[in-house]
């Protein structure tokens, strides 16, 4: 029987709570691209350009006033930022080739890519519970993209192919990139992590901006319509960029995916609400599938916990047999010394028994040392 007390624990709440404030974010930014959209507005890499350069002054500031060594090579956030600024370019240009329907469905991509790169390079191991918990959250997605949500966005785009191409190979980018910043977060600085994202972020984008979006900066009228939307997009991105590690270090790779793909049914009740618009039954079944999902996913941490717990209970077992009978022979073996020595001698038998105990007692220690480290490697 399922005991659902495993599921409601502090850090189940907070990972669920945290990736869908992101996830609202993330509607933010969908909302403020579509704004500038209306106004003819259309340069992605100038919408996260401003991002990185606020990534790059908050964080960077702070780094400097710490004055510590880098954790991580700089060179390897130079690829992180490439990879991060190429996954949103690739992405947002995809829509100028294909239908949204098409975007949701093939974006799904990152997930099974973040997972076998956390299985490979991370050495992540994903339990039943969690693949099924994945497995709801994007049958849920799925019921939402076959509703009729989007049944006036069925037919294709100017190029449909180009298009999902630029999707799978965004997703990709966004895979990577998850699982640089959840390796780089969990072995190096979340602060040295941000401070260079945001520079190498920005001086890349600033690179492709003169040489794509140069003419198209230059035809915007710059209004408060246009401004507000653009900072507003800066402002949501820089928020999501840093609350993101929190839920990497927290959660993983794989549950920031999976709580993203809530950002769709946000914007959803959002124009139910502001919009008074009329949605499909099968779009609440769906917001359904996807919450019972995250939490099926995130319920698997407790049985993670308590597995390794139980292999460091039983290295500790055996640790404290084998040096129980460690004891018992070097105490055998110190007492036929000691009967077979007189006089002086027997200072020197108490000395070698002392010696003897303390020997045993380093072993205990190197083998408790040991029992505990090994499920922590594991």
């Amino acid at each position: 029987m399922v005991n659902f007390k495993q599921f409601w624990t502090k850090k189940t709440l907070v990972g669920l709570g945290l990736g869908q404030f992101l996830s609202l974010l993330i509607t933010s930014t969908g909302f403020s691209s579509s704004e500038l959209a209306k106004r003819g507005i259309n340069a992605p890499t100038s919408q996260s350009f401003l991002n990185y350069v606020l990534l790059s002054v908050v964080y960077g500031s702070v780094m400097l006033y710490r004055r510590q060594a880098l954790k991580a090579k700089w060179y390897y956030y130079v690829i992180l930022g490439l990879v991060d600024v190429e996954a949103n370019y690739l992405v947002v240009k995809a829509y100028q080739y294909t239908s949204i329907t098409s975007v949701m469905l093939l974006d799904c991509w990152s997930i099974p890519s973040v997972m076998l790169l956390t299985y490979i390079f991370l050495k992540t191991k994903y339990r039943y519970r969690k693949i099924a918990g994945v497995i709801v959250c994007v049958a849920g997605l799925v019921m939402v993209v076959f509703s009729d949500v989007h049944a006036g966005d069925r037919s294709g785009g100017s190029n449909p192919r180009k298009g999902d191409l630029l999707v799978i190979a965004g997703a990709t980018l966004y895979a990577i990139s998850n699982v640089s910043e959840e390796f780089l977060v969990k072995n190096a600085d979340r602060v040295e992590l941000m401070s260079f994202l945001g520079l190498f972020g920005a001086i890349i984008s600033a690179i492709q901006i003169s040489i794509v979006e140069r003419n198209e900066l230059k035809s915007i009228h710059w209004t408060a319509g246009a401004a507000f939307p653009f900072l507003g997009f800066s402002l949501a991105m820089f928020l999501f960029y840093s609350f993101v590690p929190v839920l990497l270090k927290m959660s993983g790779s794989t549950m920031l995916n999976l709580s993203l793909l809530t950002s769709d049914m946000w914007a959803v009740v959002i124009r139910i609400f502001a919009y008074h618009e009329k949605v499909n039954w099968m779009y609440f079944l769906a917001f359904v599938a996807v919450a019972v999902g995250l939490i099926i996913y995130s319920g698997g941490d407790k049985d993670d916990d308590q597995s390794r717990a139980d292999v460091a209970d039983q290295g500790t077992e055996r640790s404290k047999h084998f040096d129980e009978e460690a004891g018992f022979d070097n105490l055998s073996r110190g007492n036929t010394v000691g009967s077979s020595k007189m006089g002086d001698m027997s200072r020197h038998d108490c000395m070698t028994s002392s010696g003897g105990r303390e020997t045993i007692e380093n072993t205990s220690i190197g083998k408790d040392m040991q029992a505990l480290l090994i499920p922590l490697s594991l």
